[in-house]
């Protein structure tokens, strides 16, 4: 029989393993430790049989609390999807005079529009609506096919260019591409928009730019108005303002008129329903309220 051999510094029992002169104590396990341990089995036999735990084939122990995390789910989603129908039945109906002028509609409209948006339309129009290049700044007023809510709850429907059958056509010719208009032209034409939007005309002298105004007239004139101010029935931006699609700089706008321009939206029906495209119209009105 093995004689047991203490420590002499601490007086604790050695377990008799060695590892280079340094000699394992045999420490008891901490009685916190072993309190933990067994509190946790306790709970652990408590909760085996208060909730759903075993699997049994194609069934499992309910537990004699009869709780189940699946159904409670569904009757939250059931009771949130009841309550979000109060409110789309009100915005498939209502006017949209109506909406706008009802606080708590409108405040219903602001958070879960603005989640809407996040989710579908931000990533073209940015989060906020401040847009980018070749991406309308919603939160301009500056609207290519009228910005009140019934008419962006068209654009919206069907799209810009898009292939539903009712989609918004517009598309700017390429003028230079095309040979309609020379270098000399085009770069007069620019000279004469940038000066519509109280810029200074770049690399032109005035005869130039008097001639740029003329075939601003005889060729462009058409779509977006004598005065330069656009025409929401084709989409045609107003160049008065200085809020631009591509580019306000010479450069810029050489682009445009020398490549054209053919812009798209998807048509969101089908994907959002009647609702939620009323919702986002008048949600994406509000962004820009305070600009009109």
């Amino acid at each position: 029989m093995d004689e047991q051999e203490f420590d002499p510094v601490t007086g604790r029992k050695t377990t008799g393993h060695e590892w280079n002169g340094i000699k394992e104590l045999d420490t008891p396990i901490p009685r916190v430790v072993l309190f933990f341990l067994a509190a946790g089995t306790l709970f652990s036999l408590i909760w085996w049989v208060l909730m759903p735990a075993w699997p049994l084939g194609v069934t499992y122990t309910k537990g004699l609390l009869g709780l189940d995390q699946r159904e409670v789910v569904t009757r939250e989603v059931e009771a949130a999807a009841a309550q979000r129908a109060v409110w789309s039945d009100r915005l498939a109906t209502a006017d949209f005079a109506e909406i706008t002028s009802d606080p708590e509609m409108m405040a219903y409209v602001r958070q879960t529009g603005g989640v809407l948006f996040t989710d579908n339309c931000a990533v073209c129009h940015g989060v906020g609506g401040a847009g980018g290049p070749g991406y309308p700044a919603l939160t301009a007023g500056a609207w290519l096919w009228g910005g009140a809510p019934d008419q962006l709850a068209e654009t919206i429907r069907v799209g810009v260019n898009a292939q539903h059958r009712e989609t918004r056509v517009s598309e700017m010719l390429a003028f230079g591409d095309m040979k309609i208009l020379s270098h000399d032209q085009i770069m007069g034409v620019a000279g004469h928009v940038r000066a519509l939007s109280g810029q200074k005309p770049e690399y032109v002298d005035a005869a130039a730019l008097a001639a740029g105004r003329q075939t601003f007239a005889d060729q462009c004139a058409v779509c977006h108005g004598a005065d330069g101010r656009g025409d929401a029935k084709v989409g045609a931006p107003n160049l008065t303002d200085r809020q631009w699609l591509y580019g306000g700089d010479t450069q810029s706008i050489v682009t445009s008129i020398q490549s054209g321009r053919h812009g798209q939206m998807p048509a969101w029906e089908g994907r959002l329903s009647p609702a939620e495209i009323r919702m986002m119209a008048v949600y994406v009105a509000d962004l820009a309220k305070d600009k009109r």
